[in-house]
């Protein structure tokens, strides 16, 4: 009785993972620590994603990881994307990390929180190619403190 209840139970697990390995996900996600969680103007959180499809829609989002200390609900970043061949593109975004009556927005455990912010959804890439981008922060608070990592995701819808 025990063989067949574990050997039952390994078959189902090896169904559920050949089924579950066979889909890929089209994600792509890069987080950067921030040193000490002092987000100095001049840290650049860098990263690049290749594009091979430019005929599909992609959503990208802003992830950015905070303490509970951080004394805003929002965050002024500077995020910039250079096509391949291209020059970068620079656009402000205003992040809201959370209201008074509400308190912040996200996930958290603890004193720890986490928002993934849609960015932009539906997002059609003009050239295939590798697309670079940077991120900053651009607060009047500098270092700016309590902000623990911050990044950029890219999922292909």
């Amino acid at each position: 009785m025990k063989w067949t209840f574990s050997f039952l139970t390994g078959c189902t697990l090896m169904i559920v993972l050949s089924l579950t390995s066979c889909t890929q996900l089209a994600v792509f996600e890069k987080d950067t620590s921030i040193p000490q969680y002092q987000w100095k103007s001049s840290f650049e959180v860098k990263g690049s994603f290749d594009v091979t499809d430019s005929a599909a829609a992609y959503d990208s989002y802003l992830v950015l990881r905070h303490t509970d200390a951080y004394k805003y609900n929002n965050i002024w970043l500077d995020l910039a994307i250079q096509p391949p061949g291209d020059t970068m593109h620079h656009q402000k975004i205003d992040m809201p990390l959370g209201t008074d009556a509400n308190g912040w927005l996200g996930t958290g455990m603890n004193d720890i929180w986490e928002l993934r912010q849609l960015h932009f959804k539906g997002a059609h890439f003009k050239k295939p190619g590798r697309y670079n981008f940077i991120i900053t922060q651009i607060m009047r608070d500098d270092p700016l403190p309590g902000i623990m990592s911050a990044g950029f995701r890219l999922e292909k819808q």
